[in-house]
Formats: structure tokens, sequence, C-alpha cells
């Protein structure tokens, strides 16, 4: 099986990708373990799901008479939102470090197995920032020449993702744009 692997063309390429899989699943399993399946994880998401339906039916209905207590109310809703989505994201770090762990042992493992070698061909020549990404640890001056790190990079961010989608495991609608640090209110009083 070995043999045959390395004797196809892209199988420097197909072997990355491959690993990049692996260790997505990996990850994915690790956090499933560690934050998915807990109570707490459960009703962090329920309560962030409850928060961002009712904000949205509140801020969608028409003028009422009381415009004052109708703010009051979608801004404690919205503090209520900020203050779950911040927990959910506490909750997020201990899965964090291990599957941060577990990915630099991975790329560690990578980067010694093709230390110096052009595993895969792009097929453009990219920007300069690009290229000192694409190009990095690999001798020669060809610009379409892609290195593991590159497509290592690509690979986990886009299957890791889309894995979480298909999971169910992507952060609910109203936490989407929140995180451990929000961007400050742009309201005007």
């Amino acid at each position: 099986m070995a043999t045959m692997l390395s004797s196809l063309k892209y199988s420097d390429s197909l072997t990355v990708v491959g690993i990049s899989f692996c260790t997505a699943f990996l990850c994915e399993g690790i956090s499933w373990l560690l934050i998915y399946r807990t109570s707490s994880y459960k009703s962090l998401r329920s309560s962030i799901d409850k928060a961002s339906k009712k904000l949205e039916t509140m801020k969608t209905e028409g003028p009422s008479s009381t415009k004052k207590s109708k703010t009051k109310k979608i801004d404690r809703v919205e503090t209520t939102l900020k203050e779950s989505t911040r927990d959910l994201s506490l909750s997020k770090f201990k899965s964090g470090a291990v599957v941060a762990v577990v990915l630099f042992v991975v790329f560690g493992f990578l980067n010694s197995m093709f230390e110096g070698k052009s595993i895969a061909k792009l097929p453009f020549s990219p920007a300069n920032l690009v290229q000192k990404m694409s190009h990095r640890g690999i001798p020669g001056d060809d610009p379409t020449d892609c290195s593991m790190a590159f497509l290592y990079f690509l690979c986990s961010i886009s299957i890791r993702t889309n894995l979480q989608k298909f999971l169910g495991f992507s952060p609910p609608r109203g936490a989407a744009n929140a995180g451990l640090f929000p961007m400050p209110d742009q309201k005007i009083n």
C-alpha cells in the first residue's frame, strides 16, 4: 500500500490532505469529548439560540407606544446574549489548548517529513505576501512551488470549518459575530 501511494504523481499532496482530514476528525472528536457533549455547553447553546431569536423578533416588531421600555428590553436581551456567548467561548478554552497541542505535533511531524520539498504545483504565480507563505522552506525560485505548510494550512482551515458545519458543531447564530473579545457597541445615546 505504501509503495503504491509513493509511486503516485501526487502522493505527497494526497498524504498532506489525508493527514489534514484525519487531524480534523481527531480535533473534532476531542472537542466533542471535552465540550459538545457536556450539559453546560448544551444549556449555553440553547440560551444563546433563545436570546438571539427573541432579539430578532423584538427588532422586527413594529414600533410600540413605549419606545423607551422596548429599548431597555432589547438592551437586556443583548446583554444576556453577550454574557452567554462569552461563557461559551470560555468553555471552549480547555479543548482549544488540547487541539492546539495536537495540531503542533502533527505540523512538526509533517514539517520533518517534507522539509525542503515541494509537494504541489500551484496553477498560478501567487501575490508576493502569499508567495512567502506558499514557498516557505523550499529551495529554488519557482513561485508556483507549494510547500507543505501552505497546503496543510489551507486544508486545515477549510476541512475543519466544513466538518464543524456538517457535524452541527458550528457556533449558534447569535454567537457567530461575538466572541471572547467582541467589538464595542456603536450606539449613540
